[in-house]
């Protein structure tokens, strides 16, 4: 049972221990552990996106992937993570300021490690989430679809005139291979963030809530728009906590996180992340129910939401999470 004392276990593979031994594998430069845990994770496609995603950045420059890429020409699992190492790296980079040629040679490299990878394993969706990953880097996001020319509508979507233009390709066929696929949709997110606007992006997040079924997760998609709108409108000096939180919109987006995905799965089917937002949420804007998501967090917290937060108000994010924690538990006793 969770206590509002517990330690907190910050570390990015949450309870998953399979993928905790493959990440300590990886740091000492072998491979083996992670190529058995992703032919063990099989064709589910959820959970090979979020340990593939783990995996790439635990593989620091990723020469234990290159070994295993080297070893094992042909194994698609091999492909798709130097997809995500490449990838990775590309996005780091640019957020280092690298200068541009070096910039498009990465993305470059990154692009055909993906389509590689797509084609070695048509029907994964991992290599689809990379590229639109890339597609945040400041180069022509056409260029990372194989399919563009091919393609009628192009970067419209054909039935939501008032969504703006971007790499709606992409996303469409990471739906394909995995339906409401969950990064993919943070990744197309990010890509109007950074390339079109921040309210791009609110309105994206809006937009695709507002279609997802019960028990999605894409339902917690306008809880992260909300925490970079805040961290924006807080670096500007234009919102404080209460007047930011307890709006209307938060609370709306909060109350049908909880009672439409929260409280329709099972809390081991939960990515930590979207937990962690979620019951930052309740608690900012003053919705009950953060007591049984803090339950279900147990001891493994997340520094998002709370660092990026906690940051924009002076405040140490692990103190900031167990007052938080705490008071919660005072008011909705764990295991009621």
């Amino acid at each position: 049972m969770a206590t509002r004392d517990m330690p907190l276990i910050v570390h990015a593979a949450g309870s998953d221990e399979d993928l905790r031994l493959a990440l300590e594998d990886l740091r000492m430069n072998r491979w083996f552990s992670a190529r058995d845990l992703l032919l063990k994770t099989g064709s589910d496609w959820a959970l090979r996106t979020f340990r593939s995603q783990v995996l790439a950045a635990g593989a620091a420059d990723g020469g234990a992937i290159a070994a295993w890429c080297l070893e094992e020409p042909a194994n698609p699992d091999a492909s798709m993570m130097w997809a995500r190492v490449l990838t990775r790296q590309a996005l780091r980079a640019h957020r280092d300021g690298v200068d541009a040629e070096r910039l498009r040679l990465m993305g470059g490299a990154a692009r055909d490690a993906c389509w590689k990878a797509a084609g070695d394993l048509p029907y994964d969706p991992v290599p689809w989430v990379c590229l639109l990953t890339l597609a945040q880097l400041p180069l022509d996001p056409r260029s990372l679809d194989p399919r563009y020319t091919g393609r009628h509508l192009r970067w419209a979507h054909p039935d939501e005139q008032m969504l703006p233009r971007g790499p709606w390709p992409l996303l469409w066929e990471v739906n394909r291979r995995d339906p409401g696929n969950r990064e993919g949709h943070h990744r197309m997110r990010e890509y109007f963030s950074a390339r079109v606007g921040l309210a791009a992006a609110v309105d994206f997040s809006r937009w695709v809530a507002s279609r997802a079924p019960l028990g999605s997760p894409l339902l917690m998609v306008p809880l992260y728009a909300l925490v970079d709108d805040f961290r924006a409108q807080a670096r500007g000096g234009s919102v404080g906590l209460i007047g930011f939180w307890s709006t209307d919109r938060v609370r709306h987006h909060a109350r049908r996180a909880r009672d439409d995905w929260f409280e329709r799965v099972r809390p081991e089917a939960c990515s930590l992340l979207d937990l962690n937002h979620l019951a930052y949420a309740l608690t900012a804007c003053g919705e009950p129910g953060a007591g049984l998501v803090f339950e279900a967090i147990g001891p493994y917290a997340t520094n998002a939401p709370w660092r990026q937060v906690s940051e924009a108000l002076c405040r140490d994010w692990e103190i900031e999470f167990r007052r938080i924690r705490k008071i919660t538990f005072q008011k909705e006793p764990p295991g009621r």
